[in-house]
C-alpha cells in the first residue's frame, strides 16, 4: 500500500474525480466540509458546475463500453482488490467516518462491515444477468433475452451512512457493466464521494468508469437529473426530494431507484420478553442519533406491560453517553450540522409544549442533542406523523393487536419496523398486516443484508435494491429474434 492516508489527508480526495483524474471543480464558491462534532475544518472544496457534470457523465458514456464488454471474472477481481482496501484501511476509514460524519465507533464498524458485504455481492452479481432463451409460436423462430447494462447510472447519496449508500449503489452497477456518475452529500463529500473514488482507484477500476461530482443543487439545478447520458438514476434521501427527482427524472424517460424516508414502529405484545425489547428499541432509535431511515421513531407497547417497558426503556436511555464520537464509550454523538440539532430541540419543545410529556428531556449543546422519551402524545400529534431525524422516541401505548397495527400504519411512510412476541407466528401474522418493506420479528429495526430486497412502500421509496433486484435496477433486457428458415409475409 502507499503512504496515502484516508483519515488525515481530506483536503487530497476534496476535489472532483472525472475520468480517472482529480481535479478541482471550477464554480465560484467552494462547500466546506466540517467535523460536526468540533467544528474543525475538515476541506474546502470548489463545487462542481454544469459543465463538469457533463463533463463526468460524457466520461463515464466513453468508458462504459469498454467496461460493459469487460469478461465479467475480470469485472469481479476489481470488486475482490477493493475489499482488501478496505481491510487494510479499516482503522483509517472508521476514523475519516467519525470526522466527517460524527459516527461513534459502533457506527463505523456497522457502516464497514456493510460496505464489505455489498462489495462481496458485487463480486457475485457480476456473474449475474442471465439471458433466456423463450419459445415462440412460429415455426424455425429463436426468441433470445439478453440482460444488458443500462450504460450509465446516476448515484445521489445521502449524509447519514455516505460511505455505505454510496457504495451500495455504486458497486451493483459497476458490477454489471455500467459506469457511474455519484454525487454525494454536500455535508460528507469525502465519506460519501472521495473515499468511494478513491477505494476503486486503487483497486484497479478504469479511468472514468467511476466519477465524483461535489456540488449543490443551488449551482446546478436539475442537470445531474435531466442530463441525457444517464439512463437510471439512484437517490437515497428525504421523500420531499425523492419526490422532485422522481418527477423531472420521469419526465426524461428515466427510471428511478427511490430509497427515502420513514417512521418505523417497534411493536411490543403482551407476551414480548420486555428486557430484550427494551435492547432492541433503544438500538433502533438512537443508533447514530437517530439520524438512520429505518430508526423506531415510534415504539409501541401493548398497556399490560406498558409500566415494566417503560420504566427499563427510560432507565436504559438515561445510561446512555452522549459526547465525543471518538470515544469508544460515546452512544451518541453529534447531528450532521447546528441547524439540525437546533429543529430537533425544538421539534422536542413543541410536543411538550402541545401536551406530551417528557420522560427524559434531552438538552442540546452545539450539535450534541441528549436523548428525549416523550410520551403521552395528544391524538393528532403532528410529531406522529413525521420522520423524526434525531435522538427522539415516542412512547405510545395500546390495547390489542388491531390497534397496534392501526397506530403502525397511520403515516404516510412505510420501510421498516419490528414486532416483539413470545409466539413468533402471531408475530408474523401481524407483520404481514403492517404496510412496510421490511419487518423483523423479535429484533430492531435497522437491518440491511446484501441479498435481502431492501425498499419501502408508500412515501419511503419505489423500486428495491440488493440481491437479484440489483439486476431489475441496473440492466436492462433485450429481446433478439432469430429466424431459422424463411418468414412468410402476408404481402
Amino acid at each position: 500500500m502507499s503512504d496515502y492516508s484516508y483519515s488525515s489527508s481530506f483536503d487530497e480526495l476534496a476535489y472532483q474525480y472525472i475520468g480517472g483524474e482529480w481535479r478541482a471543480g471550477s464554480g465560484s464558491w467552494d462547500i466546506v466540509d466540517f467535523n460536526p462534532y468540533d467544528g474543525e475544518k475538515l476541506a474546502s472544496i470548489t463545487v462542481a458546475t454544469v459543465e463538469e457534470i457533463d463533463l463526468a457523465y460524457r466520461a463515464a458514456e466513453r468508458a462504459q463500453p469498454a467496461w460493459g464488454a469487460t469478461n465479467p471474472y475480470r469485472r469481479r477481481l476489481v470488486f475482490e482488490r477493493a475489499l482488501r482496501v478496505i481491510d487494510d484501511r479499516e482503522d483509517e476509514l472508521a476514523a475519516a467516518i467519525t470526522a466527517e460524519c460524527g459516527g461513534t465507533a459502533v457506527k463505523a464498524a456497522f457502516e464497514l462491515h456493510l460496505v464489505r458485504e455489498f462489495l462481496r455481492e458485487a463480486i457475485h452479481l457480476a456473474l449475474q444477468a442471465e439471458g433466456r432463451i423463450l419459445p415462440s409460436p412460429d415455426d424455425g423462430k429463436e426468441n433470445r433475452l439478453y440482460r444488458l447494462p443500462v450504460g450509465v447510472v446516476g448515484v445521489i447519496s445521502p449524509f447519514n451512512f455516505p460511505f455505505l449508500l454510496s457504495v451500495k449503489s455504486v458497486a451493483p452497477a459497476l458490477a454489471l457493466g455500467n459506469a457511474v456518475v455519484l454525487k454525494p452529500h454536500q455535508n460528507t463529500p469525502v465519506c460519501g464521494g472521495g473515499l468511494v473514488a478513491k477505494v476503486f482507484e486503487e483497486a484497479g477500476l478504469p479511468g472514468g468508469v467511476l466519477n465524483v461530482v461535489i456540488t449543490d443543487i443551488a449551482e446546478i439545478g436539475d442537470a445531474l437529473i435531466e442530463h441525457p447520458v444517464p439512463k437510471v438514476i439512484s437517490f437515497t434521501g428525504s421523500d420531499k426530494v425523492g419526490r422532485h427527482v422522481a418527477t423531472v427524472a420521469a419526465a426524461n424517460f428515466k427510471r428511478t431507484i427511490l430509497e427515502l424516508g420513514g417512521n418505523s414502529a417497534l411493536i411490543v405484545l403482551d407476551d414480548a420478553d420486555v428486557d430484550y425489547a427494551v435492547d432492541a428499541a433503544v438500538f433502533s432509535r438512537f443508533i447514530h442519533q437517530g439520524q438512520v431511515c429505518m430508526a423506531a421513531n415510534r415504539v409501541l407497547v401493548d398497556r399490560r406491560v406498558e409500566r415494566e417497558f417503560t420504566e427499563k426503556f427510560v432507565a436504559k436511555v438515561k445510561s446512555l453517553k452522549v459526547g465525543d464520537p471518538r470515544d469508544p464509550a460515546t452512544h451518541i454523538g453529534p447531528l450532521i450540522n447546528a441547524g439540525q440539532a437546533e429543529a430537533v430541540s425544538a421539534l422536542v419543545d413543541q410536543t411538550v409544549a402541545d401536551g406530551a410529556t417528557a420522560l427524559v428531556h434531552g438538552t442540546a449543546d452545539g450539535t450534541l442533542v441528549g436523548p428525549s422519551v416523550l410520551t403521552g402524545l395528544p391524538e393528532g400529534s403532528p410529531v406522529l406523523g413525521q420522520e423524526i431525524f434525531g435522538p427522539v422516541a415516542l412512547l405510545i401505548p395500546f390495547d390489542g393487536e388491531d390497534e397496534a397495527v392501526r397506530i403502525a400504519n397511520s403515516t404516510q411512510y412505510g420501510l421498516s419496523g419490528a414486532v416483539h412476541t413470545g409466539d413468533v407466528e402471531r408475530g408474523v401474522r401481524i407483520a404481514k398486516r403492517i404496510d412496510t418493506g421490511m419487518i423483523h420479528v423479535n429484533d430492531g429495526t435497522v437491518h440491511d443484508e446484501a441479498i435481502v430486497p431492501f425498499g419501502g412502500e408508500k412515501n419511503s421509496g419505489v423500486g428495491r435494491l440488493n440481491g437479484d433486484s440489483m439486476v431489475d435496477a441496473f440492466t436492462t433486457t433485450k429481446w433478439i429474434s432469430i429466424q431459422h428458415g424463411r418468414s412468410r409475409f402476408p404481402f
